[in-house]
């Protein structure tokens, strides 16, 4: 039986681990034609029946060359992101900067460069869908010491919806990803940084109503399905799937 992606040809930023990785895998094994990227081309190693290429998404540059490349796509996954702490006073310049120019700067050069390609694509199937990693945290709900993370996210919604906007008529779909606490490397390096992990990890699990924190399977279905046709109705959305954090 055809996966619930055969026939597609999705794009997905930072492919190497955790969310991102996940989702390569899944839409892979539901018959999806997949292009996984990251900066760190080795941790794209073992990714099996997945097409991979190195890309640096704070490279306008590379982003056009390897998007160029890549053909015309049914959906694209901007996941690249970090997580930088800092309230208004303790954030520096440096902090600012470096937030936007990871967590949201990408989405709008890498989808830029996809666009024509998916609008073809939309034209000839009749749909096209893009997914943009936000989170809960940024305009859903206030988050102590994410200060720029939470900006850039709330950010991440906004352009979600503009580009759903200005899209819905000609076939593109567009919607945001937001997660809770995901138990990702990228979470365990913070949580290895803090002062006490132990604690650390403590306090992220007990902000989860559920009482645990999510694995990254939790949330690649739900990607899944917004790549799929089956959410064909569905555009402009900021999808939670937070383990009952945002009741």
């Amino acid at each position: 039986m055809a996966g619930r992606l055969a026939g597609k040809r999705i794009l997905i930023t930072a492919a190497g681990q955790g969310m991102g990785r996940a989702t390569a895998l899944m839409c892979a094994a539901e018959g999806a034609d997949v292009l996984a990227t990251d900066r760190d081309a080795a941790l794209l190693q073992g990714l099996a029946g997945v097409e991979t290429a190195a890309l640096d998404v704070t490279d306008p540059d590379a982003i056009a060359r390897v998007v160029g490349a890549a053909g015309d796509l049914d959906g694209l996954f901007n996941c690249a992101g970090i997580v930088v702490n800092g309230t208004l006073e303790t954030t520096t310049q440096a902090d600012w900067d470096l937030s936007f120019a990871v967590n949201i700067h990408p989405m709008f050069h890498v989808t830029r460069a996809a666009m024509p390609g998916l609008l073809r694509r939309a034209e000839a199937t009749g749909g096209a869908s893009i997914v943009n990693m936000a989170s809960m945290a940024g305009s859903v709900k206030g988050f102590v010491n994410r200060c720029a993370y939470g900006t850039t996210k709330a950010a991440v919604i906004g352009l979600t919806k503009s580009i759903a906007a200005d899209y819905v008529t000609r076939g593109i779909r567009a919607n945001a990803l937001c997660p809770g606490t995901v138990d990702t490397p990228s979470l365990r390096g913070r949580i290895a940084a803090a002062a006490d992990p132990a604690q650390a990890e403590r306090d992220f699990v007990a902000r989860q109503p559920m009482g645990r924190l999510a694995d990254v399977n939790d949330l690649a279905p739900m990607v899944v399905y917004l790549l799929s046709d089956e959410s064909r109705f569905v555009t402009g959305q900021a999808v939670l799937v937070d383990g009952g954090v945002t009741i």
